[in-house]
């Protein structure tokens, strides 16, 4: 017997090379979903572009530059909804139906390893989320938007905001059945579009209401990339403290509550 019988040698693939394949996967699975790209594209879009031309909601509409556009409030505010709607809406009800229908379980079981499978999950959440703040900034431009601020306090606003809401949308998706997913997803979403200051402003509120939503990840997110984006503020360290607790309790969460099936 030869020594090249057996060349290429059979094996899993190198670590990097998996993760990166099944990233790919994810995103190529998430781009083809009508659902998701409704959720994700099409509805932040449409607020934007709905919001910003049509008198429907009374927003503050000065702005550092003493212009007074809806566009440079709503702007931060649906960048933030688009986070959320991915990281978490989205992951959650995709992976709440792949974990009842098997498909962690056959993966968990697969050569990649598990840490690895939702390293890849992340990274399709964060391609996907580079072609949303694509597509919403050149929609906002168009419509007359001037952003302000260093593009460092937004990367971190951006990526702490991807992780809380990953974490939750990971601990929901682990923990209750597919259809309580679903339909829990899409109600979290729908009321933190309405009371997570992303159209409609945390002072509308009463004070004490306020407060308490203030502490939510999406109002944190929001208002830091407003404050950063809208008035040229500097780090908002504590927007960032914010989301930086809810995604250090809601990975932790969902990394000891996660069942694979």
């Amino acid at each position: 017997m030869s020594a090249g019988t057996y060349t290429p040698a059979p094996g899993a693939a190198p670590l990097g090379r998996m993760i990166v394949s099944q990233a790919a996967f994810e995103t190529k699975m998430l781009l083809r979903n009508g659902e998701q790209l409704l959720l994700t594209v099409v509805i932040p879009s449409l607020l934007l572009v709905l919001f910003s031309t049509v008198d429907i909601v009374a927003v503050p509409t000065e702005t550092s530059g003493g212009e007074g556009r809806a566009v440079d409030f709503l702007a931060p505010g649906v960048l933030a909804l688009a986070v959320m709607s991915t990281a978490f809406t989205g992951q959650a009800i995709a992976t709440g139906f792949e974990r009842r229908y098997g498909v962690l379980k056959r993966l968990g079981a697969s050569p990649i390893p598990r840490w690895a499978l939702m390293t890849a999950k992340t990274l399709s959440v964060l391609v996907t989320e580079i072609l949303q703040v694509v597509l919403l900034t050149v929609i906002a431009l168009a419509l007359g938007w001037s952003p302000q601020g260093g593009p460092l306090a937004v990367l971190l606003l951006l990526v702490l905001g991807t992780a809380a809401f990953s974490g939750l949308g990971l601990l929901m998706a682990g923990t209750l059945k597919a259809e309580v997913t679903l339909a829990a997803a899409n109600l979290v979403f729908l009321l933190l579009l309405v009371g997570g200051g992303v159209i409609v402003p945390l002072d509308r509120f009463p004070d004490g209401v306020a407060s308490v939503l203030g502490l939510l990840p999406i109002s944190a997110l929001s208002d830091g990339l407003r404050d950063v984006l809208g008035h040229g503020a500097g780090m908002p360290w504590g927007n960032l403290g914010i989301l930086a607790l809810w995604a250090v309790l809601g990975l932790g969460a969902a990394a000891r509550t996660f069942r694979w099936e």
